[in-house]
C-alpha cells in the first residue's frame, strides 16, 4: 500500500517544515518535515540549511522508507484510513512491535485505541502535548 494524501498532510500538519537545522523535542538535529537523515544516510547537522523544494524531496524519499517498514509489519489486510495512521505513528516513533502485534491479532478497538492514546506521548521522559494530540489524531484517523 501507499499513503494517500490525507496521510501525508497528517504526518506534515504534526512535523511543520524548517528549512534551518534544528533541534526536535528528543535533542536530534532535523530539517524539513522531520528528517534526521539524509537519502544517502548522512545526518542532518545542526549547520544545514534546505530549500522548501529540498525539503519536499526529502519528505517524499522519507515516507517511501516508512511505507515499506509497515508493509513488511502488516500480516492482515488493513483499511487505506489505518495503514496512513500506522504510517504516520511509525515515520514519528519508528514503529511499534505492540502496535502491530494489536493490528495483526485482530485486536478491539479499545485496545487499540488505548495503545495509541497513551504510548509514545513522550519525549526525553516529559510528556508532551503536541505528541499527545498527535497520537489522537493518528488514533481518529485509524479509527475513521
Amino acid at each position: 500500500m501507499r499513503i494517500s494524501e490525507e496521510g501525508k498532510d497528517l504526518i506534515k500538519s504534526f512535523e511543520g517544515c524548517r528549512l534551518n537545522a534544528y533541534k526536535c523535542s528528543a535533542g536530534v538535529p532535523t530539517i524539513g518535515y522531520g528528517n534526521t537523515y539524509y537519502p544517502n544516510g548522512d545526518k542532518v547537522q545542526m549547520s544545514d540549511v534546505i530549500t522548501l523544494e529540498k525539503a519536499k524531496e526529502l519528505f517524499d524519499d522519507l515516507i517511501v522508507r516508512y511505507e515499506r517498514i509497515v508493509n513488511s509489519k502488516l500480516k492482515v489486510e488493513v483499511k487505506q484510513n489505518e495503514f496512513d495512521a500506522l504510517v504516520s505513528h511509525t515515520y514519528n516513533t519508528g514503529g511499534s512491535t505492540t502496535l502491530f502485534r494489536l493490528v495483526n491479532a485482530k485486536a478491539d478497538k479499545e485496545k487499540i485505541k488505548n495503545w495509541f492514546t497513551t504510548k509514545y506521548i513522550t519525549a526525553n521522559g516529559k510528556r508532551l502535548k503536541g505528541l499527545v494530540i498527535r497520537r489522537q489524531k493518528e488514533w481518529l484517523l485509524y479509527n475513521k
